[in-house]
């Protein structure tokens, strides 16, 4: 790991050295490039085209950075927490141990490469590194995002009825992926990029409700058979074998706001709420694939700061999934917070 850390900033370190040297020699100006022949000049005229369709603001409002890159350095830690709510009020409440990274990333424009470091494993936590991935994609008029997220290490349950424990519960085999796409529709004056991505600067405060489709998967087996004789008596009938068991896929609709508010010139509060309802097939401890409602929730928040070429940053997440048959209603989601301190520089 300290190998491959070191030849990642050594790779850095050179490239930005190159870019400064030759940059005198080689033009990467857009002009410059769509000079070099009839195809890169054919290239250039469609991305010209795609971004200010895509991607044109109301100045007054947004603008850019003026920066085609910049370098950050995170810090990211996130948590599972699982509620379950049983016939005869008794609830359930569990969470997963915490997983800290730490990372070095560069981006250009919408491109970025980094490398993170699990803090949790060096300091003896769970090696949960490769059990969550996200993407995103933001310009003016839309965002998507993807993710994939896994838990087959365990929590801690921290109550079981009325008892308050904490105690390590290993019975949890979970799995959720999803795809969101979503249109901004005061695209114009509201920069979702500017509160989450650090990539546009918002001006003055706006907001913008925005609406999209959302599929996504979820699988999900919780064990309570190892718990005490009279914990699995409190347990629901239909909990063959004493498991919780999920197995879904889901079709629904996105529908939500976003705020940005400009409270002192170089900060903004960043706000989103995103309620997403729709249908979904599968099994919620029965052997029958079934149609049945879906809900899910999507809520972040963050406050930033930029100063010309510096900016810095906090973001705290909670996606949150609902689900519900005759005997049990279980909510279940992931917590997760951010901090990032980055530069941005041009090399041409």
């Amino acid at each position: 790991m300290g190998r491959s850390l070191r030849a990642l900033i050594l790779s850095l370190v050179f490239l930005l050295t190159a870019g400064i040297q030759q940059a005198s020699a080689i033009s990467f100006a857009l002009d410059s490039i769509a000079a070099w022949g009839k195809f890169p000049n054919f290239c250039i005229g469609v991305y010209r085209w795609g971004d200010k369709f895509f991607n044109t603001y109301d100045s007054t409002y947004v603008q850019g950075t003026g920066y085609k890159f910049n370098g950050k350095v995170t810090a990211d830690s996130w948590m599972d927490v699982y509620n379950f709510r049983l016939p005869n009020n008794t609830n359930i409440n569990m969470h997963s141990d915490a997983s800290t990274s730490m990372g070095l990333h560069l981006t250009y424009l919408a491109v970025s490469v980094g490398y993170d470091v699990n803090f949790s494993k060096l300091f003896g936590g769970p090696d949960r590194s490769r059990q969550r991935l996200r993407f995103g994609f933001n310009c003016a008029l839309f965002a998507a995002e993807a993710y994939l997220s896994k838990n087959d290490v365990g929590a801690h349950m921290t109550r079981f009825g009325g008892y308050r424990l904490s105690q390590p519960f290993h019975g949890i085999n979970n799995e959720s992926w999803g795809l969101d796409v979503y249109y901004f529709f005061n695209n114009k004056r509201y920069s979702e990029a500017a509160a989450f991505n650090y990539s546009k600067l918002q001006l003055q405060s706006q907001g913008s409700w925005c609406a999209g489709l959302s599929l996504y998967s979820q699988k999900l087996d919780f064990d309570f058979s190892e718990l005490p004789k009279f914990m699995r008596d409190e347990l629901p009938t239909d909990w063959v074998d004493y498991h919780y068991r999920v197995d879904t896929d889901n079709y629904a609709i996105r529908f939500g706001y976003g705020y940005n508010w400009v409270f002192h010139e170089g900060w903004l509060l960043g706000v989103s709420e995103t309620p997403i309802v729709g249908l979904r097939k599968g099994y919620i401890n029965e052997a029958e694939r079934k149609w049945s409602m879906s809900v899910y929730n999507r809520f972040k928040a963050s406050i930033v700061w930029n100063s010309g070429r510096w900016f810095a940053g906090a973001t705290l997440r909670f996606d949150a999934a609902l689900i519900s048959n005759k005997q049990t209603f279980y909510a279940g989601g992931v917590l997760s917070g951010e901090a990032a301190v980055g530069y941005r520089f041009n090399l041409w």
